[in-house]
């Protein structure tokens, strides 16, 4: 079973439900199919850094991030690695391989501390196929994430590096952004590496463009936290 979790938890079933009760991906889920999931669900928590799954494992649990961030992530061609995507609460990650039956297509890992929701494949599908409503109350949730994957891999594939990084900022913003009295405060720690692979550029250019927004007032990097000063100038960047 592919799973590296620190610690995990099988939580009161009522506790899971309340829990599920606040994912987008449950939100069209009725409550007896809620309470049926929780009941083979349990909590799983990961401290940062710590891997969820491995490029290559068997898909056998279906993951949703509770809280935290999670990156997903595989190497290129040369041997580094390249972020797909970031997930944070509510989102499911390795969903396409859990319907298909195959293995992890790329790896997960924790970016800050993390619990997800963590179903067994076999309770899963067992459940599907005997409630057609739950099917259908998860269907256009996870059809979204294959939109936003979809999107994902163009942003990656083309357009001027600092769009790219003005992009990636006003989404990680309007996410987890919280109102400070200097700007936007972005609560993350991303290391320039951790930023160069998500967006499929050097650690140079990244430790360039980031001292460059420093310098002039756009974004500021704390030890654990990011804070858009000039929100305007990232729109403006992310546009063209």
């Amino acid at each position: 079973m592919s799973l590296h979790a620190v610690s995990s938890e099988k939580m009161p079933a009522q506790t899971v439900v309340s829990v599920m009760a606040q994912m987008p991906l449950f939100k069209c889920v009725g409550p007896e199919d809620r309470a049926r999931l929780a009941a083979v669900s349990r909590i799983v928590r990961f401290a940062r850094g710590e891997r969820i799954f491995d490029q290559g494992d068997p898909s056998d649990l279906f993951y949703v991030v509770v809280s935290g961030f999670v990156k997903v992530f595989r190497p290129n061609l040369s041997g580094h690695d390249v972020i797909l995507e970031m997930f944070g609460a509510g989102s499911p990650l390795g969903a396409v391989a859990l319907f298909q039956s195959k293995p992890f297509p790329a790896s997960a890992a924790a970016i800050e501390d993390t619990e997800c929701l963590a179903i067994p494949r076999a309770d899963f599908f067992s459940l599907l196929e005997s409630e057609p409503a739950l099917v259908r109350g998860l269907l256009g949730s996870l059809s979204l994430r294959l939109v936003q994957l979809t999107t994902r891999l163009e942003e990656l594939s083309g357009g001027r590096i600092e769009a790219r990084f003005a992009r990636l900022f006003l989404k990680l913003g309007d996410q987890m952004g919280v109102k400070a009295p200097e700007g936007l405060r972005i609560p993350l720690a991303l290391s320039r590496q951790e930023l160069a692979d998500l967006l499929g550029t050097t650690i140079e250019t990244t430790i360039r463009t980031m001292s460059r927004w420093n310098k002039d007032g756009v974004l500021l990097t704390e030890k654990d936290a990011f804070v858009i000063f000039d929100r305007p100038f990232l729109e403006s960047l992310a546009a063209g």
